[in-house]
Parts: C-alpha cells; sequence; structure tokens
C-alpha cells in the first residue's frame, strides 16, 4: 500500500477554524480529561454510598443497593448516555426538559455524558468497595462497637479507610476505564481525543497520523495515571494492609 505519509500534518491549518490539527488534539485532549475527572468524582462519591449500602445489616438498605447495581452495570454504557441524551429530556416536565435540550454546545453533549459515563462506572465502583469491606476480619467491625462506635462512625473511623487502601489497585483500573470510556462522548457530539482524530482523518485523509496521536496520548494518560495510583498508594499503605501487606508476603 502506497500510503502517504506526513507527520508534518499536525502544524498545518485544521479547516474547522481552530488553528493546527495538534491543536485540535489538544482540545480534544482537554474535553477527554474534563468527562473523565468529573464523571469520575461523581461515580467515586456514589460508588462509596453505594457500596456501603451493599454491606449494611439492613436488607431493605442492601436490597436497593443492589438493585442500583444490576440496573447500572448491565446497562451497555453507549446505551446509557444515549438514554440521558435523547430521552431523559423527553421524560422531564416540558419546561425542564427544553432548557436542557437547548443547552448550547458543547455543553449539551457534555452533561449527558458525564452522567451516563458516570452512573455506570459508580456501580462497578460500588462491587469493589463492598468487595473491600467484606475483605476485612469481622472482628474489626466488632472492636469498633466495642469501643462504643455506631455503626456509621465504625463505617467512617474503621471499615472504610482500611478498605480503600485495600482496593487501591483495581480502583486504578477503574480510573483508567473511566478514561478510555470517555470516548463515547463523541456519539452525542463532544469533540473528545478520540472525535478530534477522527475529524483530523476525516479532513486530511491522514488516518493513521490521526489515530497514532490519538493512541499516544491515551497510553500517556493511563499511564500517569499508573504512576499516581502508585504513588498514592505507597504514601497512603499501613502495615499489614495492601502494599505493605503485599511486600511483606514476597519477603517469606
Amino acid at each position: 500500500m502506497d500510503y502517504p505519509w506526513n507527520w508534518k500534518i499536525f502544524w498545518e491549518a485544521s479547516p474547522d477554524g481552530r488553528g493546527t490539527y495538534l491543536f485540535t488534539l489538544i482540545d480534544g485532549l482537554q474535553w477527554t480529561l474534563m468527562v473523565a475527572l468529573t464523571a469520575w468524582a461523581l461515580a467515586l462519591l456514589i460508588g462509596i454510598v453505594i457500596g456501603v449500602m451493599r454491606t449494611v445489616p439492613n436488607r431493605t438498605v442492601s436490597t436497593i443497593a443492589g438493585l442500583w447495581v444490576d440496573l447500572f452495570r448491565n446497562i451497555p454504557l453507549l446505551v446509557q448516555v444515549f438514554l440521558w441524551y435523547f430521552v431523559i429530556p423527553e421524560l422531564l416536565p416540558e419546561a425542564i426538559g427544553t432548557a436542557i435540550k437547548r443547552m448550547p454546545l458543547p455543553w449539551g453533549s457534555f452533561v449527558p455524558a458525564v452522567l451516563g459515563l458516570a452512573l455506570f462506572t459508580s456501580a462497578r465502583v460500588a462491587e469493589q468497595v463492598r468487595s473491600g469491606i467484606q475483605s476485612i476480619p469481622r472482628g474489626q467491625m466488632m472492636a469498633a462497637k466495642a469501643l462504643g462506635l455506631t455503626t456509621s462512625q465504625s463505617y467512617r473511623y474503621v471499615l472504610l479507610p482500611v478498605a480503600m487502601r485495600i482496593i487501591l489497585p483495581p480502583m486504578t483500573s477503574e480510573f483508567m476505564n473511566t478514561i478510555k470510556n470517555s470516548s463515547v462522548a463523541l456519539t452525542v457530539g463532544l469533540i473528545e481525543v478520540t472525535a478530534a482524530a477522527r475529524a483530523m482523518q476525516e479532513f486530511s485523509f491522514q488516518v493513521f497520523e490521526a489515530f497514532t496521536a490519538a493512541t499516544i496520548i491515551y497510553v500517556f494518560l493511563n499511564l500517569s495515571v499508573v504512576a499516581l495510583m502508585r504513588l498514592l498508594e505507597r504514601n497512603l499503605a499501613v502495615p499489614g494492609v495492601g502494599f505493605h501487606a503485599a511486600k511483606a508476603g514476597e519477603g517469606r
């Protein structure tokens, strides 16, 4: 195949009026980070709450949390984003639905993309939190109760701090997945990294250069997440928990 390679394409003017193709990709990177970080913050907050609810002794509360996980984990992410973009505004009161549909771009695409990604990820985070709490010996809860702590205080001061240290490695994977899954935002019109690379390819026909750049950006973002989470894991580790426990086991 006689493909016309042109790595100088990144410094050529883009027809979208944003400057060069490189600037188009950088602008897409900014939206990718905004979608991923906002969705991750919401998913982490909701996921911790749902994960705790999954482990409380109240059957009604744990059942509600279980239904949340089953609902959002079993609906494909793309379908959830489409529901927030196309369906939910139609189900809301007319004034609210109309206001949502008239939101100017790119915010009209940003909000449903974030909501869909956050709720989808929250179910996965909740399961990580649940497994982390359930992996803690029951004696710790008993000791907390013996000290006079309430159930909420036991979770806040004893169980959650330990559980969050235990689940840091799988949470790293979830954070990385959130960055990669942010690419679904292109389906509702948000120009993030993948959409920017696609636009570059359509304007210039330099498909390999465009998606090579997108690949490098995603790899760099995820390697940065791995490095930061490893640093966080080391700084938060306590003897016998998480990283230090693994190292102790390797030394035996």
